[in-house]
């Protein structure tokens, strides 16, 4: 256990809304990266005319409560995009997790490790629940570790961009959004997100 937590420890660096461009910050996101990143994995309709991208930790108590809401409004809508970006703010076992599921992802396993951490209940995560959880979902936490270790610079740059992308961005916290080019620095409940969506649709 020891040995798999050492490799996915460590490697991250370091109200109102908004439209795109934010203005001149060092990490400056552009669309692309924010909305087509090949690193990052996709939900939702790949093709759909809106995109929605949220920025969430896995302790985050908001991300997790909403979390079925989000992919109830995407399934429903049937041509929307979802791009979860992990933004690990809580602490060593937030990095952990999202380390342990980008490492899933590598195995196309994203969705269920996803799933498994995001509707876990109970008792705050730690580095042995994170691997339970995941075990218990029937997911392979040895081949989970040696996959972060083959792909630790791609997950490593895949959540620095993040950081950096809310960063700039002015997030103060979690969940965060961009949707179509408006950005919303909080959360939504469900008619918000719908008229978000749609706002965005309609905007073209």
């Amino acid at each position: 256990m020891t040995d798999r937590r050492t490799i996915l420890k460590g490697m991250l660096a370091g109200s109102g809304l908004a439209l795109f461009p934010i203005g001149a910050y060092a990490h400056e996101p552009s669309p692309e990266n924010v909305f087509s990143d090949p690193n990052a994995p996709v939900l939702g309709n790949p093709d759909g005319d809106v995109t929605v991208v949220e920025y969430f930790d896995f302790q985050c108590t908001y991300c997790k409560r909403d979390y079925p809401m989000v992919r109830d409004v995407v399934a429903r809508d049937g041509n929307v995009k979802l791009v979860m970006k992990d933004w690990p703010i809580f602490g060593d076992v937030s990095v952990y997790a999202a380390q342990a599921v980008q490492g899933a992802a590598a195995l196309g396993e994203y969705e269920t490790a996803l799933d498994t951490l995001m509707t876990a209940k109970g008792a705050r995560l730690t580095h042995e629940r994170v691997e339970t959880l995941l075990t218990d979902a029937g997911l392979d936490f040895d081949a989970i570790a040696a996959a972060v270790k083959d792909n630790e610079k791609k997950i490593s740059d895949l959540l620095d961009r993040n950081y950096h992308q809310a960063e700039a961005f002015q997030f103060n916290g979690t969940p965060s959004y961009v949707i179509g080019r408006t950005v919303y620095p909080g959360i939504l409940d469900r008619i918000m997100l719908e008229s978000a969506i749609a706002q965005a649709r309609s905007a073209g």
